[in-house]
């Protein structure tokens, strides 16, 4: 039997809390030997490598000079801090194109001012002793809008509005490939527009928080997390009505639980396939 042409591989799973076994949001959505990455949280260069055989893994399409393509959700810290590592860093290893990155209203003036912040290092690194390329330091930064943003021979990418508190631009994505459609909602409240892309999904990759811990929290965080978040049993309902093959559970605010009680609270809602997202998870 032929192995899925589309891997989804989760390099980190965590939130803005600096928890070491869950490094920051990112994932990379593989087709055949092109690997997409979607959101740049801290870690994801060292997590793409340690997947490679140089460091003792078996996915060798993802050398970290392979990430040229790139897509953001939204413009928090947590899924930004490793920007600077994805355009610097596959360079220095050999990368030789710019970097192509598609993100919302915001992304261009970043990606300037972080070219800014490292000028020294890469007019080091092109003048100096190091052999250096002079183009894959740079960077298309592309601002995006609901609709096709990116097309090619592996993938369509369709972005769209989600409610993640007074964000006005947070998007998710529905990337369709020759053997799969994954859905990625972002960090969002329940929305119209999750169920809308999220219809015939084989995979839905969605962020959830602990209702029990929810409960436990006072008056000004609850209400925080309910215009920025989605409870396992929002999601339940959510799953219930787009009913993906396979629901993975991501960017967990645990507050005390564990993955089974997590799982638990989604099974009095939803009894479809779910399973908590890891870091360096890989789903075919």
């Amino acid at each position: 039997m032929n192995s899925s042409r589309t891997k989804l591989i989760f390099l980190g799973t965590g939130t803005p809390n600096p928890d070491p076994k869950h490094l920051g949001a990112s994932i990379i959505i593989l087709v055949d030997e092109t690997p997409y990455p979607v959101d740049f949280g801290a870690g994801l260069v060292r997590q793409a490598a340690s997947l490679t055989s140089r460091y003792g893994g078996s996915i060798e399409v993802l050398k970290i000079k392979n990430l040229k393509t790139a897509f953001l959700t939204h413009m928090h810290s947590d899924h930004t801090v490793g920007y600077p590592d994805l355009i610097l860093t596959p360079w220095v290893m050999g990368r030789d194109t710019p970097l192509e990155v598609y993100g919302p209203d915001g992304i261009e003036e970043m990606t300037v001012n972080l070219l800014e912040a490292y000028r020294d290092d890469i007019k080091y690194r092109l003048y100096g002793l190091e052999p250096a390329n002079n183009k894959g330091w740079r960077v298309n930064a592309h601002e995006i809008k609901e609709g096709v943003i990116y097309e090619d021979e592996k993938v369509k990418v369709e972005a769209f509005l989600v409610k993640h508190g007074t964000w006005p631009n947070a998007y998710g994505f529905r990337f369709t490939t020759p053997d799969k459609v994954i859905v990625i909602s972002g960090d969002t409240a329940p929305c119209e527009n999750i169920i809308k892309y999220s219809q015939g999904a084989d995979i839905l990759v969605h962020e959830v928080y602990s209702q029990k811990g929810f409960e436990k929290k006072d008056e000004f965080w609850q209400k925080y997390h309910v215009i920025n978040h989605t409870s396992t049993h929002e999601l339940a309902k959510i799953a219930k009505k787009t009913i993906p093959k396979l629901l993975v559970l991501y960017h967990v605010l645990y507050w005390g639980c564990r993955d089974g009680d997590i799982l638990d609270e989604m099974a009095q809602f939803y009894d479809g396939k779910v399973v908590v997202s890891a870091d360096l998870q890989v789903h075919e």
